[in-house]
């Protein structure tokens, strides 16, 4: 097997699973690396990133919104407009929306409460970076928790999201109010993901569903990619 990819994952002030995706991602075959909110630049030869869960800067005003101005936010920007995979997690997730690295925004959760539960969710697309283990309509269970989980985007952009495949994953129940029961999204390069579900949290047998294990493989791929290149 090739080296280990190097992945960045990002703490900002209030995160709490960036430690659980550094075990999931090493578990996995990867090398995570930890990385700053306050640095200007992401850790040397990192092959791919991740922008964990929690409550970056205790969620004041929105979800992201004040994330999305830390100093790393920049180098991650040039990190995806470079073609390398970036993974945003339940507050990752949010962070990159309001970034305007993906379409759409979190909204709070429609029964305006926080939610916590194994889902299932389906695979709506194949098109991405991160879909080398996915079959499309393939079922995935994997843990959800946030309170601000309700993807919406105008049906405008439902539609150019959809024709362009980047609908990655849908909750084959509603889960939380999220238009069209939307889970997960990409850009429309394919290099940027977004997800509300947990994948780190579903990767051990032992602990539970193991629906998350493809998410972070596909990522782990997508970072080996420039590396078996070159």
């Amino acid at each position: 097997m090739s080296e280990a990819p190097r992945i960045a994952v990002v703490t900002f002030p209030g995160s709490n699973d960036d430690g659980d995706a550094m075990l999931a991602l090493e578990l996995l075959g990867a090398a995570p690396v930890r990385s700053w909110h306050g640095d200007f630049e992401l850790p040397e030869g990192a092959a791919g990133v991740v922008l964990p869960g929690g409550f970056s800067y205790g969620d004041y005003l929105r979800c992201g919104a004040i994330a999305r101005f830390a100093p790393v936010m920049e180098a991650v920007g040039a990190f995806a407009a470079s073609g390398r995979p970036v993974l945003g997690i339940c507050n990752g997730f949010q962070i990159l929306c309001e970034a305007g690295l993906l379409p759409g925004v979190l909204r709070p959760n429609r029964q305006q409460q926080f939610v916590c539960a194994d889902v299932t969710v389906t695979v709506e697309s194949t098109s991405s970076a991160f879909a080398g283990e996915w079959v499309l309509g393939q079922e995935l269970v994997i843990p959800v928790k946030h309170g601000e989980g309700s993807w919406y985007g105008d049906p405008q952009l439902v539609e150019e999201i959809e024709a362009r495949g980047q609908i990655a994953f849908r909750y084959a129940e509603d889960v939380n109010g999220a238009v069209g029961r939307i889970a997960g999204v990409t850009n429309a390069s394919g290099n940027v993901l977004g997800l509300m579900p947990h994948p780190e949290h579903a990767v051990d047998p032992l602990l539970g569903p193991t629906g998350g294990v493809p998410v972070l493989r596909g990522l782990i791929e997508a970072a080996l990619v420039p590396l078996l290149a070159g």
